[in-house]
């Protein structure tokens, strides 16, 4: 006897319509996209990390830089002193901020940083007071450099307005109201902005 065309293919086909428990994702899209957006620790300290190993693929070597500078405020008491360099980007910007440099050897973080704003600003001054210890991190020819800085609080003793040739590109003296807008990096906005009464 012939079986009808439908014999055996109706219990096939509910075989087929069987589903297959899923396979469970080691990570969400959610995590994965963290990760990829969100580097480790190691990773920024050390650089990139193997995904193999999980170990850094490669080092960078850290350097320790401590500098001194300030915000000087003219004779009047009411404008302070900044100065600006062309942004490496794009040369037709000015990017305005505190004067500072390093210490030297044998120096006070106060003794560098009256010689940093002269030698930068052409302004002579004498420290009024502190305002305050920031420090950050960057990555300069190939290394990661933490950068701590002292900034004081100055007053105009003498000089001429001046920058200093190769290092610094403008000097002006601006409004106390204005210094915040017109500084560029965050953290010497926040450092201005919370210290209060800026005549020495």
């Amino acid at each position: 006897m012939t079986p009808a065309p439908s014999a055996g293919g109706e219990e096939k086909r509910k075989k087929s319509r069987r589903r297959r428990p899923r396979r469970k994702k080691s990570a969400s899209a959610t995590d994965q996209n963290n990760s990829k957006q969100s580097p480790s620790r190691n990773e920024g300290a050390y650089g990139k990390i193997n995904r193999t190993s999980g170990r850094p693929s490669r080092y960078t070597k850290r350097v320790d830089e401590v500098s001194a500078g300030g915000l000087v405020v003219d004779s009047t008491g009411t404008r302070g002193l900044l100065i600006a360099r062309r942004d490496q980007k794009d040369q037709t910007r000015l990017i305005w901020s505190l004067p500072k440099g390093h210490i030297e050897a044998g120096e006070t973080p106060e003794i560098a940083a009256l010689r940093e704003v002269a030698e930068e600003t052409g302004i002579t001054s004498e420290i009024a007071r502190s305002l305050g210890v920031i420090d950050f991190w960057f990555m300069a020819s190939g290394k990661r450099i933490h950068k701590t800085v002292h900034h004081f609080l100055f007053k105009e003793v003498g000089g001429s307005l001046k920058p200093q040739v190769t290092e610094v590109d403008d000097v002006a003296w601006i409004p106390l109201e204005e210094i915040v807008t017109k500084l560029a990096y965050p953290d010497e906005k926040k450092l201005i902005a919370r210290s209060g009464d800026l005549k020495p």
